[in-house]
């Protein structure tokens, strides 16, 4: 698989310890808490889970502390996965010298994302879309929409995080 240069996954910041990406999306309880679950099932699946370090957050503060809407908690255990342990949290500009990748859900995080980052930083903000090969698409904020959005953004998600754990897979 090829990528363009600027679509390719960022160089570890510290070679030899774990990668570390953060999925963000606007409130960090639908979108990027979904994405954070499903990476982490398929790099487990992939042996890669010591060797990446996932998390996410949300753009926007409306939501810290809270646990997962409950549809995308419902729509992740239809799927066999686990997201009763999540609770929101903001990202801050701190955080992300410590990330190697930040995975913007969609164009208005991306945007936001880069806004609070360092010239050094913002080279590792990348649209998921992107990145996952996905045609650059944005991952559709489901929180106003019905079960079938849910199930809609679960299928995008778990088509992308493929693709990622597949190039994961090259610099590990």
């Amino acid at each position: 698989m090829t990528h363009p240069a600027d679509l390719t996954l960022p160089p570890p910041r510290t070679p030899g310890g774990p990668y570390r990406i953060c999925c963000v999306c606007l409130g960090n309880i639908c979108r990027s808490p979904m994405a954070e679950v499903v990476l982490r099932a398929q790099l487990d699946k992939a042996g890669l889970a010591d060797k990446v370090v996932v998390d996410s957050a949300g753009t926007g503060d409306w939501h810290i502390g809270d646990a997962m809407n409950g549809r995308a908690r419902d729509q992740l255990a239809r799927a066999g996965y686990d997201g009763e342990a999540h609770h929101a949290r903001q990202i801050d500009a701190y955080w992300l010298p410590g990330r190697d990748l930040i995975l913007a859900m969609d164009e208005a995080n991306l945007r936001d994302l880069r806004a609070l980052a360092s010239a050094t930083d913002a080279g590792r903000i990348r649209l998921f879309g992107e990145i996952a090969d996905l045609g650059g698409r944005d991952v559709p904020d489901p929180y106003y929409g019905t079960a079938d959005d849910f199930a809609a953004v679960l299928t995008l998600l778990e088509t992308g995080m493929a693709n990622l754990v597949a190039q994961l897979k090259q610099i590990q």
